[in-house]
């Protein structure tokens, strides 16, 4: 039996519920194993309290922590090739889609880029206090220091989408900052997270400070969400689930960073529709539309809708759909047989609330194994059919017009989601005047960027808290303000 857990430095086989991790692409079983028992992640929160109490991680200095995280990626680089095969046969992603380098390339690089940033982030800042209030009238002179501290265990819960990522962008800055943390992967790929045990244990990272359980039901990520000896939770998924989390970990007052859904919305100014098309099919070939910052919300002028609904008809008409490891497709598979019916759902929503099917909409019929649907583009009457203020996680995408910017902007905002957005214009200097207005964590004018120096997370339903930059890094510490006298 496959070992499902890597606790206080050692690989474990699981006493619970029996794992089936399956491919997407054809529905094949390609691994079956016992998950933990809920005794067994405690068992692992444990380890990870116990080694922060006796600071064999925590009280390193923080170069001692890099270096020994700097040996961690390289043990993760060097099974790269492994990474990609689990994560292509667990997530069903294209191995030649430009996506796939978001899945294991990207985040090895960005791993290392955090290395280098956290590193260099001061442990104790100074307060700018006003001159007036440096000095009493004793003669006293003032100092107030903010001093950065680690928070404790960290419980890393990541996402079935990009299930390596979402793990080494907790991972990696809750270690740096001196946190111990209990990875948790998404039961439906949970494959690649027993390979940070595997680099853990190559890098000799002290047992204890990284811990990985795999899981086939729930009960060890509501333990991990609610045990008082986590201090933390960082978690990536659905907004309702989100919720959930934030609901179990109140009563212990845990630290919580959400990012969550999205339904981001892509504005195309009159200059610059000529991208339309172009863009409406990204959303469809990035993983099958499983992306939380993608813009499946297209607003275009309500005068060129039709034609431009029609150009993008036809370009979804030629997108090939099938396997991950055919090298002509295009849009692979979703996750599974449940996310199909959920893309069906929604389609048939938006047509009963007026909307039309441009192109797609429908299970792919040549495909008759795995978890497929159709590239589908949705032309609708305005932003509140459910196809528009819904998440639907899947090669959906819905096209709205508007009247003037102001209307595409007062769309734009009309969500319980504020992830991502994105603005498209010629005019650089209308568009980011546009871009401004848009209520949205991220929002990118005629670019998008994903840097390990800038910042990423939501507002309102698209969860709170950040990751990656300045922010992203001081999430995983404690604040305690020191004032000094002499």
């Amino acid at each position: 039996m496959l070992q499902a857990g890597y606790i206080d430095g050692v690989f474990v086989t699981g006493s619970g519920e029996i794992l089936a991790v399956e491919d997407p692409s054809d529905g094949r079983e390609i691994a079956r194993l016992a998950g933990l028992s809920a005794p067994q992640v405690e068992d692992a929160i444990r380890a990870a309290r116990l080694a922060f109490d006796r600071g064999v991680w925590s009280e390193l200095a923080v170069a001692e922590r890099a270096a020994a995280l700097r040996r961690f990626v390289a043990a993760l680089a060097q099974r790269e090739a492994k990474l990609a095969e689990v994560t292509v046969a667990e997530t069903g992603c294209p191995p030649h889609s430009g996506t796939m380098r978001v899945q294991v390339k990207a985040p090895l690089r960005m791993a290392l880029e955090c290395i280098d940033f956290f590193a260099a982030l001061p442990e104790i800042e100074e307060n700018p206090l006003p001159l007036a209030e440096r000095a009493t009238p004793t003669g006293m002179m003032l100092q107030s220091l903010r001093r950065y501290t680690p928070i404790g265990v960290v419980a890393a819960i990541a996402a079935y989408n990009f299930p390596f990522y979402t793990a080494i962008w907790k991972v990696i800055p809750a270690l740096m900052a001196g946190n111990t943390v209990v990875v948790r992967p998404n039961p439906l790929t949970p494959l690649s997270a027993m390979i940070l045990g595997e680099a853990a244990e190559e890098a000799k990272l002290p047992p204890g400070v990284l811990n990985v359980v795999l899981e086939a039901g729930h009960d060890g990520a509501r333990l991990l969400t609610t045990h008082p000896a986590v201090d933390m939770v960082a978690f990536t998924g659905s907004t309702a689930v989100g919720a959930q989390v934030a609901i179990q970990a109140a009563p212990t007052f845990k630290r919580v960073q959400l990012e969550l859904g999205g339904k981001s919305a892509q504005i195309f100014l009159p200059d610059a529709v000529n991208r339309f098309a172009a863009q409406a099919v990204v959303v469809c070939t990035a993983h099958a539309g499983q992306g939380c910052a993608l813009g499946t919300r297209l607003f275009v002028p309500e005068a060129q809708k039709a034609e431009l609904v029609e150009q993008a008809a036809a370009a979804f008409r030629r997108l090939k759909v099938g396997p991950a490891l055919d090298p002509e497709t295009q849009v692979g598979p979703v996750i599974s047989a449940a996310q199909v019916a959920r893309c069906e759902h929604f389609v048939k929503l938006a047509v009963e609330n007026g909307g039309r099917v441009a192109a797609g909409g429908a299970r792919p019929s040549h495909l008759d194994r795995g978890h497929y649907f159709e590239p589908t583009l949705l032309d609708l009457p305005d932003n509140s059919n459910p196809a528009a203020q819904e998440e639907i996680f899947g090669p959906v995408v819905s096209v709205i017009g508007y009247r003037d910017l102001d209307h595409a902007v007062e769309m734009a905002n009309d969500s319980k989601y504020g992830l991502s957005g994105y603005v498209h214009g010629e005019d650089a200097a209308t568009a980011l005047k546009v871009g401004a207005r848009v209520r949205s964590g991220s929002v990118h004018v005629n670019a998008a960027v994903m840097s390990t120096y800038a910042s990423f997370g939501g507002q309102r339903a698209s969860g709170y808290g950040r990751e990656r930059g300045v922010e992203g890094m001081r999430l995983y510490q404690q604040l305690s303000c020191l004032t000094l006298g002499g």
